[in-house]
């Protein structure tokens, strides 16, 4: 039995003793507005980051797919890590790799 009157933001209800009315500012009902719409725009961006996540985690290639795949270089060649130094420690690299 409440009756609510939005253009002049007074909600009305009976009581045993009369009318029971209370009434609201404009401007707190303006910053409520504000923020349930800033708090909507928050779930839509968040919802639409999910999707994209999920969209972009599914079309990620498959890791070990990648490494079952992987052919080393034919050629190859010993660079030493030191040539300072005379230990054995050496990188292999593609023997058709430029040389810059």
């Amino acid at each position: 039995m409440v009756i609510p009157n939005y253009t002049y933001l007074k909600l009305k209800m009976p009581s045993p003793n009369g009318v029971i009315t209370v009434e609201s500012m404009y401007e707190h009902a303006y910053n409520c507005d504000n923020e349930c719409i800033e708090y909507v725009e928050a779930l839509v961006e968040a919802e639409t980051l999910i999707i994209n996540l999920d969209r972009l985690g599914s079309e990620a290639p498959n890791a070990k797919h990648r490494a079952r795949t992987f052919k080393p270089a034919e050629a190859v060649k010993l660079v030493p890590v030191d040539p300072t130094c005379s230990n054995d420690r050496a990188l292999r690299i593609g023997a058709t790799l430029d040389s810059k």
